[in-house]
């Protein structure tokens, strides 16, 4: 077997990960046949653009519509309007984009038919509150779950009951059109309902579970809108009809096209799940531990996912850094593991960078340069520490998003 660079090889099944995922190669096989009526096309997403890219190159239909991503995913469409908000805190232009789209989708008839073009990040991107919600109030608390260790699950409980256009309402507003929704899952599990906060996708969470998640965590909202949720004011709908699914990529259908390129190289794949969650440091020490103790080699552990970090400090940095800082730690300098962690999406938390790489001598050379890695990992800075040693990892815009790839590479 050839000697394998371990940067080079982590950065190649990243790579991998990446083009499994990229919709200009998985969407094209899951495009409807178009409607007799209408043809609409309505998407949210970092993906968003991408998604409808494809749809124009490969639907035979002439789409009408519009998509809104992420400040800097945009793509040119001849057909389908793109544009760009903001993530992952909500502004204007996100809550104009979930306007226009219950706007484009209201009046139709049975046979038109809506193509709903739905990925990671759509959420904060298609930002419409629910009467009696302020955009100032959504931002603060978009803020404060972000940093207080919550679940995507419960983060999406609380938004979809305080939005107009999460939760099932928009497909609710398109009836009796059909809906078509073609998904990229960036959610652990890869529930529809919990993609992009399910816009289209009936809601099985009450208002009285986004109230368990804020009082969980300690969460204070205004009285008017923990009044809102108290009186159950703003439901979700809880059934829907005529609608459609289509999961198109997802952190497994990644993990897979890593695991191939592996075996490609001559090493042995291990996957851990793609449904990874927990706090960052905690899923760090435990995946140390599968790395120290394994037998096989040369392997390589594999996993996707979302975890959380709870932020007490003051430093930068999302969670695949702060999850490889706490594995560097806890490899204290073990020969022979390496390691990547990135955010598919290209941006680690809110960061420039989609994550960072994990060497024997990390610890060394940080030691060499004055860097406490303790120290930064209580003041939340991984991307401070990697950035001082020149380990981060920055791609820009990927343009899809099936969350967290994690790789841990024993030699």
């Amino acid at each position: 077997m050839a000697v394998i660079d371990p940067r080079c090889f982590l950065h190649e099944l990243f790579a991998a990960a990446i083009a499994a995922a990229d919709p200009r190669r998985c969407l094209p096989a899951f495009l409807p046949e178009p409607g007799p009526g209408r043809n609409i096309v309505v998407g949210a997403g970092k993906a968003a653009a991408a998604m409808a890219a494809a749809v124009e190159r490969h639907w035979p239909a002439v789409p009408e519509g519009f998509v809104v991503t992420r400040y800097g995913y945009g793509l040119s469409c001849k057909h389908i309007d793109v544009i760009e908000a903001a993530h992952p805190v909500p502004d204007a232009a996100g809550v104009a984009a979930a306007q226009r789209a219950l706007r484009l989708v209201s009046g139709l008839f049975t046979d038109d038919l809506v193509l709903a073009l739905i990925s990671g990040g759509g959420s904060a991107l298609l930002a419409a509150p629910a009467p009696g919600v302020a955009l100032a109030e959504k931002q603060a608390l978009t803020r404060a779950l972000l940093t207080c260790g919550a679940t995507i699950h419960e983060i999406n409980t609380v938004r979809k009951h305080l939005s107009a256009v999460k939760g099932g309402r928009l497909a609710a507003a398109a009836q009796p059109a059909r809906v078509v929704t073609l998904a990229i899952s960036d959610v652990p599990g890869d529930d529809p309902a919990d993609i992009a906060s399910g816009p289209t996708v009936a809601d099985a969470t009450t208002c009285a579970d986004a109230l368990a998640v804020l009082e969980r965590y300690r969460i204070d909202v205004p009285a008017p809108l923990r009044e809102l949720l108290a009186e159950g004011i703003t439901e979700t709908p809880k059934q829907l009809a005529g609608g459609e699914i289509r999961v198109v990529a997802s952190a497994r259908s990644a993990l897979e096209a890593a695991a191939a390129a592996a075996r490609a190289a001559g090493v042995t794949p291990v996957l851990l799940g793609d449904a990874v969650e927990g706090e960052a440091r905690a899923v760090a020490e435990h995946m140390a531990t599968l790395a120290l103790t394994c037998s096989a080699r040369p392997s390589v552990l594999l996993s996707g996912g979302e975890t959380t970090v709870t932020v007490r400090g003051q430093g930068r940095g999302g969670r695949n850094s702060e999850f490889l800082l706490a594995l560097a730690l806890a490899l204290k300098g073990a020969a022979g593991i390496h390691a990547i962690a990135c955010d598919t999406d290209g941006i680690d938390g809110t960061e420039d960078n989609a994550g960072a790489v994990v060497t024997p001598d990390t610890l060394a050379r940080a030691h060499a340069a004055g860097l406490d890695a303790q120290a930064f990992l209580a003041d939340n800075d991984a991307y401070g520490f990697f950035s001082a040693l020149g380990d981060l990892v920055i791609t820009g815009p990927t343009r899809t998003n099936v969350n967290d790839f994690r790789a841990i590479f024993i030699q």
